[in-house]
């Protein structure tokens, strides 16, 4: 079956001091495109998650959204600048000094100057990192395919019964295509005899003029090719791989087949069964649109 476009999978794992959650979500593209939401510290991740999802994913427009944190809070270290902070309280001692102020220096006070603290990020081992990283992808990447699947069996059950429909509509054409010619044959048999009264008429001419109009009607081509399509659509909605491209180019040749018969059958109930054709026909490439 084939996989819709749309999916979500999440994965976390806890592993080497880190706690790592993975969230991969698909919405409906044209194309495939990758983007990618990681920490700053991480940016190398995204050509590695890039590599990772290629060929897993054919159409969609996929984000990646990786959140790394350590639950003991260890990924940074605080160091005190003593010589900072020591020449900050002997020039403020100097000034007191010099003003006649009392000395009123506490460690408050001092927190509220800058620079007396140094943050140090961890620097963390990336290739560690990105084994606990593609671990947890791949687990978040088997949800994700999973549910997209199980979105595509839903998608395919529907574009075939849809297909059925206009099938059945289909076949109700061909039973009335035969009866055209040989309506039309009546209708101008009626219409010279009304004209002409009592006057002979030429049944050669008739049969020559009827022969004519069944052969600009026909449309034994047209449905043979729309069944031909359809016949293909199934097939592809059976198929496992990413279909949605060519069900699309199906579905612009089912139209095409379907307004031909539509400007050559000039019969008002085959009219009718091209409008209610067309309009299923819609109805399905809006589905296919939500198939990778």
């Amino acid at each position: 079956m084939p996989k819709s476009m749309t999916g979500y999978g999440r994965a976390q794992q806890l592993a080497g001091g880190r706690d790592v959650l993975v969230e991969i979500r698909a919405v409906n593209h044209r194309y495939y495109e990758f983007s990618a939401r990681l920490p700053r510290t991480c940016l190398y991740l995204e050509e590695k998650l890039k590599s990772f999802l290629n060929g897993k994913v054919a159409r969609g427009k996929v984000e990646v959204a990786v959140t790394i944190t350590r639950p003991d809070g260890r990924d940074a270290t605080i160091a005190v600048n003593s010589s900072i902070a020591e020449g900050y309280v002997n020039a403020l001692r100097e000034l007191n000094t010099s003003l006649n102020l009392s000395d009123d220096i506490t460690l408050s006070s001092l927190l509220r100057l800058p620079e007396l603290f140094t943050v140090t990020k961890e620097q963390d081992d990336e290739e560690e990192t990105w084994a606990i990283v593609s671990a947890c992808a791949a687990d978040a990447l088997t949800a994700f395919i999973e549910m997209r699947k199980t979105e595509g069996a839903r998608l395919a059950a529907d574009l075939c019964e849809k297909l059925d429909n206009i099938e059945n509509m289909l076949r109700q054409v061909e039973s009335i295509v035969p009866s055209v010619a040989e309506n039309y044959r009546n209708r101008l048999y009626n219409k010279l005899t009304e004209l002409l009264a009592d006057t002979n008429i030429d049944e050669q001419r008739i049969l020559t003029e009827t022969a004519i109009f069944a052969e600009k009607t026909a449309v034994d081509e047209e449905t043979v090719r729309l069944h031909s399509h359809l016949a293909q659509a199934r097939e592809l909605l059976a198929s496992d791989n990413a279909v949605g491209r060519k069900l699309d180019f199906l579905v612009q040749e089912m139209n095409r087949e379907v307004n031909t018969i539509g400007s050559k059958a000039q019969d008002l109930n085959i009219t009718k069964l091209v409008v209610d054709m067309k309009s299923e026909i819609e109805k399905v490439r809006e589905q296919i649109q939500n198939i990778e």
